[in-house]
């Protein structure tokens, strides 16, 4: 109810059973925010395969996409103008190499309230006619405060710059890519247990932080 009212949104397709997932892996199905005429929720693959991809396999499929060159891919240029859409977290997760190894960090905001992220969607069309939906993830630059993790960091959405990004009736694609900042709000990154690396473990305890602890996504 909470992430309804916070994200306005009208209709929530609920052919999906979703639960609370604390370690997402690619191919897996999340709930994404898209506008048409009014702001819906759909069931999403996470791994978008391009319109040349199309009636072969689900291959080859992005993860993310970064916002500095998303004009210049053939992949995303044609979906900027309509197939934008919001990555519905609260919080994700970047590993910092360090000399004993890749230490997983977990970053969300102090509140733990919802945290936006821009994305792109299209649909699929498996052989037997079936329509898959499938996502990326847009990247930009690290922020100041956390680019002593990774170089990367998704790009996240508040307020107005939501609303341009995902309503493209009222937003081009010029004003929507201006949105894709690094994000200036506070974020806190936590370091948490390798937990995370094993896609199996999906618990609380992938996202309790971890200072003993010693592969992005977002690259």
């Amino acid at each position: 109810m909470e992430i309804i009212e916070e994200l306005s949104i009208q209709i929530w397709d609920d052919s999906f059973d979703h639960q609370p997932n604390y370690n997402v892996a690619p191919t897996q199905t999340m709930p994404i925010l898209v506008y048409d005429e009014q702001r819906i929720v759909k069931p999403m693959r996470w791994g978008l395969v391009p319109n040349w991809g199309k009636h072969k396999t689900l291959k080859p499929m992005f993860i993310n996409a970064r916002s500095e060159t998303l004009t210049e891919k053939r992949s995303f240029s044609d979906l900027i103008g309509t197939n934008r859409c919001i990555v519905i977290t609260d919080g994700y997760y970047e590993w910092r190499k360090t000399p004993s190894g890749k230490q997983p960090y977990y970053i969300s905001k102090p509140d733990q309230g919802i945290l936006s992220m821009a994305g792109l969607w299209n649909q699929w069309t498996d052989n037997q006619g079936v329509p898959v939906f499938t996502y990326t993830v847009i990247t930009t630059a690290a922020n100041h405060d956390l680019e002593f993790i990774h170089h990367r960091m998704p790009a996240i959405l508040n307020g107005a710059n939501l609303d341009i990004w995902l309503n493209y009736k009222k937003n081009d694609s010029g004003v929507a890519l201006e949105t894709l900042q690094p994000f200036q709000n506070v974020l806190e990154a936590c370091p948490v247990s390798t937990l995370v690396n094993n896609v199996q473990n999906n618990s609380p305890l992938c996202i309790e932080k971890n200072t003993a602890s010693p592969q992005t996504l977002f690259s």
